[in-house]
């Protein structure tokens, strides 16, 4: 596949796919199917049109408001599928027409799905996480096979097992500080990037632990926290892994050099 048409069609798909994200962190929480019904308004539940669902086209032209009942319709819809686009868009450009690609773009959609649920309930749920887990290494699959590549397979099931283990064992020494989703998410994590190598599960998981440090010292320090307040860790993790996946490769040599 020419590279340009690969980062379009990623780009459109990427769009589509964040319009479904957007259902998921909304219904997935509330233990509704993502199914059915089919998408509607959040104020009136008035079923949305196939001209009301297009990603960001539809918003834009209606102004960010319900068409029926003009309640507003939150700016993140869009943002969300400009994310899920633009991520999936990186990861078509680092990784080209490999069959690597796709499950990183199985792990994309359920970071982005998985961080704004966090976000919102503090709420990493296995309906998303297990799913994302099982496709994304089921896809790796057919590289290992395909391209001979079961070496960074096997390397990606021990990445996945080692976290675990750390995750879990932080999990138990300081219960309060991390929830066994942040544990299940680290195998998943772990097995992504240690499908790259052993540099990147520490690169990554560092660079997650890091961000969320940073980040809550920052809040602490602005009064908008206090130590006791509970900050989800699920999306500094997906960061810091998204980060390592795109450019952990020159970062790690930067320091090898250095």
């Amino acid at each position: 596949m020419p590279h340009a048409f690969l980062l379009v069609v990623c780009g459109l798909f990427g769009l589509v796919v964040g319009s479904f994200l957007n259902v998921v962190v909304w219904r997935v929480p509330r233990h509704e199917s993502v199914v059915r019904p089919g998408s509607h308004c959040p104020s009136c539940d008035t079923e949305l049109g196939a001209l009301e669902n297009i990603p960001v086209l539809s918003w834009v032209v209606l102004r960010g408001r319900c068409r029926h009942c003009h309640a507003r319709i939150s700016v993140r819809y869009p943002l969300v599928e400009l994310l899920t686009a633009g991520l999936w868009v990186g990861l078509a450009q680092r990784f080209g027409s490999t069959w690597e690609l796709p499950p990183y773009l199985v792990l994309a959609a359920g970071l982005v799905a998985l961080s704004l649920i966090d976000l919102d309930h503090f709420l990493l749920p296995n309906r998303v996480l297990y799913p994302t887990g099982i496709a994304m290494t089921a896809l790796f699959v057919v590289p290992a096979v395909v391209d001979a590549q079961g070496d960074d397979y096997l390397r990606g099931a021990l990445g996945g097992a080692a976290a675990f283990a750390v995750f879990f064992v932080v999990r138990v020494v300081q219960p309060r500080g991390m929830g066994f989703g942040d544990v299940r998410l680290s195998f998943v994590l772990g097995f992504a990037l240690g499908w790259l190598s052993w540099g990147h599960v520490y690169l990554g998981l560092f660079l997650g632990f890091l961000l969320g440090a940073v980040l809550g010292t920052l809040l602490i320090a602005l009064r908008l926290r206090t130590r006791k307040d509970h900050v989800p860790f699920g999306p500094f993790l997906a960061a810091g892994a998204m980060i390592a996946v795109y450019w952990g490769t020159q970062i790690l040599d930067a320091f090898s050099r250095n």
